[in-house]
C-alpha cells in the first residue's frame, strides 16, 4: 500500500518510505500469521536500516543548509578556495553514512572545515555511539569478544585492531579528567577513607618491569604447552589500586563485631566513591594521586582522614613518606580480616583444624585485639609455643603471628578506632582489585601488553566510579579542542 501523504521533497522521504515499507509488510497475511521471535528479528534489522536512514538523512539536510561564505580567516590566512560536497564516511551504530560538508583551503596549509568541527566528528571514522560500545564491551570482555558484542549489538563492524585503537584513545583524558574535576563539598562530619593495594597482571615479556622481565629472561619453562606452578611469578607486572570515598562514622564495641553482642544500626555505606588503577605508574605515583584526591575533596583537611591498608612493608613506607612530604595528617589502620589470618594460621600449631578449640581460641584472642592488647596476644603465643616445647617447624606460624602483632601494633589500636568511628576492614579495595584487576585482566590465557591495559583498567574505572557520562562529555570536549583548535577564532566573510 503506497503512502500518497508523502512528499519526495521531504528530507527525509527515504526513511519515511521504508519503514512505511517495513509497516506494509508486516501487515501481510503472512507476517500477521507469524511467530512473535520472527517478527521482532525483522523489526530489529530494518530498524537499524530505518535509523541509518533517519541520520543520513538529517546530515544530508545539515548539508543542504550549510551557509556558504566567500572566504574562512584563520590567524593571517586567507581560505579563499571553495568546494562542495566534500564527503568522508562515519561508521555509526546505525550503519554506515556519508557526511557531506564544504571545504575552505589556502595553498600549503590543512582545508578548513566548518561542519566537521559543528558535528565535533572525531580524527578516524567511527562515532560516539560506537565509542560508547566500544567502552562498555571492552570493560566486561576481551577484544576479540568485544568485537563480536559490536557486531551482535549494533549494525557495523569494528576489527580487532581498532577496538584495541579506540580503546586507547578513549582513555588517554583519564588522568586530566579527575585533575580538573570538581567534587561537591561533603558532610565535614563524614570520614574521608584513602586505601590501596596491588594485584598483579600477566603481561608480554616486552611489558614487564626490569628486574621482572630480567627474572622472566632468566626462567625456563617446565613444561611447553604450559606455565607450571610458581612461574607465573615472573611474568606479572604489579597494578597498584586506590581508593578514595566518604563514609559516616560508625561506633561500635568488639563484642558487635567478636562477641556475643549484636548492632542494632545498619553500618553506612560508602559514598562519592572513586576506585581506580594502574599497571603503568608507580605505587608512589597512584598513591600520591590517591592523596591528591582527598586534597581535592577536602583541602584544608577539615575532616577526620583514615587510611586502610593491609601492611604490605613497601606500600607503608610509602604511605609514610608521602604523607611527610605534603604535610598529611591521617590515621593509618591496618586491616582486621588480616589479623584474623594469622591468628588462625596460629591456631593450627596448637589445635587440629576445624576443631571447636581452634575456633574458640581464635575467636577469643582476636576481642583482646580488638580491644587494644595485641601486644599481650602475641606474648601470649610465644609462652604457649614455649610451654609446649614445638620445634622451629612446629611453632613457625605461631612465631609469625607473634613478630606480625608485635611490629605492627602501632596500626592496631582498634579500641579506639571502634570508639570513634572509623572502618577496620579494607572490603572496598579488596573489591575493587577483583573488579577492576581480577574479573576482567585473568581472563584465561591473556598476555597484555601495557599500553592496551593501561587502557582498559582506566575505563573499567571510570565505570565502576559511575563517572562514563562525566567523563565522556569532558573527552568530547577535549578531542574538539585537539582536532578543532582555531575554530573559535576563525573569521568568515559571507557571501555576497
Amino acid at each position: 500500500m503506497k503512502d500518497t501523504n508523502l512528499n519526495i521533497d521531504d528530507p527525509f522521504f527515504e526513511a519515511k518510505s521504508f519503514l512505511n515499507g517495513l509497516i506494509d509488510l508486516l501487515c501481510t497475511q503472512e507476517w500477521l500469521a507469524a511467530e512473535h521471535g520472527k517478527v521482532e528479528k525483522l523489526i530489529h534489522q530494518d530498524g537499524f536500516e530505518v535509523m541509518r536512514l533517519v541520520l543520513q538523512s538529517y546530515l544530508d539536510e545539515r548539508t543542504r543548509q550549510e551557509p556558504e561564505f566567500d572566504s574562512v580567516r584563520q590567524g593571517t590566512r586567507e581560505h579563499t578556495h571553495k568546494r562542495k560536497n566534500c564527503s568522508q564516511q562515519l561508521n555509526t551504530i546505525f550503519g554506515k553514512v556519508k557526511v557531506s560538508r564544504r571545504s575552505y583551503s589556502d595553498g600549503g596549509v590543512d582545508s578548513i572545515f566548518p561542519q566537521d568541527a559543528q558535528l565535533n566528528l572525531s580524527a578516524d571514522q567511527y562515532s560516539d555511539g560506537l565509542r560508547r560500545q566500544t567502552a562498555f564491551a571492552v570493560s566486561e570482555q576481551s577484544f576479540d569478544k568485544a568485537s563480536e558484542s559490536i557486531s551482535r549489538n549494533t549494525a557495523t563492524t569494528v576489527a580487532k585492531r581498532q577496538v584495541e585503537n579506540i580503546t586507547r584513545h578513549l582513555s588517554q583524558d583519564f588522568d586530566a579528567f579527575y585533575q580538573s574535576r570538581q567534587v561537591e563539598d561533603s558532610d565535614t562530619s563524614d570520614l574521608l577513607v584513602l586505601t590501596c593495594d596491588g594485584k598483579g597482571v600477566v603481561m608480554r615479556q616486552a611489558d614487564l618491569r626490569p628486574a621482572t622481565q630480567k627474572a622472566a629472561k632468566a626462567s625456563k619453562h617446565k613444561k611447553q604447552t604450559r606455565l607450571s606452578r610458581g612461574e607465573k611469578r615472573n611474568r606479572k607486572r604489579m597494578a597498584t589500586v586506590a581508593s578514595v570515598y566518604d563514609i559516616a562514622p560508625h561506633r561500635r564495641s568488639a563484642d558487635s563485631i567478636i562477641g556475643s553482642k549484636e548492632e542494632n544500626s545498619q553500618p553506612p555505606k560508602p559514598g562519592n566513591k572513586r576506585v581506580w588503577a594502574s599497571v603503568e605508574k608507580s605505587p608512589r605515583e597512584v598513591i600520591e594521586e590517591m592523596f591528591a584526591e582527598a586534597r581535592r575533596r577536602d583541602p584544608n583537611q577539615r575532616r577526620e582522614w583514615v587510611v586502610l591498608v593491609d601492611g604490605q612493608p613497601a606500600q607503608l613506607k610509602t604511605l609514610h613518606q608521602v604523607m611527610k612530604k605534603q604535610k598529611i595528617k591521617a590515621t593509618i589502620i591496618m586491616d582486621f580480616i588480616h589479623v584474623l589470618e594469622y591468628l588462625w594460621k596460629a591456631a593450627y600449631c596448637f589445635f587440629d583444624e576445624s576443631s571447636q578449640e581452634a575456633e574458640d581460641w581464635v575467636q577469643e584472642r582476636a576481642l583482646k585485639v580488638l580491644n587494644g592488647e595485641a601486644g599481650q596476644v602475641a606474648a601470649g603465643i610465644r609462652r604457649r609455643s614455649t610451654k609446649r616445647n614445638l620445634n622451629a617447624k612446629e611453632r613457625k606460624n605461631a612465631d609469625k603471628c607473634s613478630d606480625y602483632l608485635l611490629k605492627y601494633k602501632s596500626y592496631f589500636r582498634y579500641d579506639k578506632y571502634l570508639a570513634a568511628g572509623y572502618p577496620i576492614a579494607t572490603g572496598v579495595i579488596e573489591g575493587a582489585c577483583r573488579y577492576l584487576i581480577k574479573d576482567r585482566m585473568d581472563i584465561t590465557g591473556a598476555r597484555w601488553g601495557l599500553q592496551g591495559a593501561e587502557a582498559v583498567i582506566k575505563l573499567r574505572a571510570i565505570i565502576a566510579s559511575n563517572d562514563f557520562e562525566e567523563y565522556f562529555s569532558f573527552y568530547k570536549n577535549q578531542q574538539r579542542a585537539k582536532n578543532y583548535p582555531f575554530y573559535e577564532q576563525i573569521q568568515y566573510r559571507m557571501a555576497a
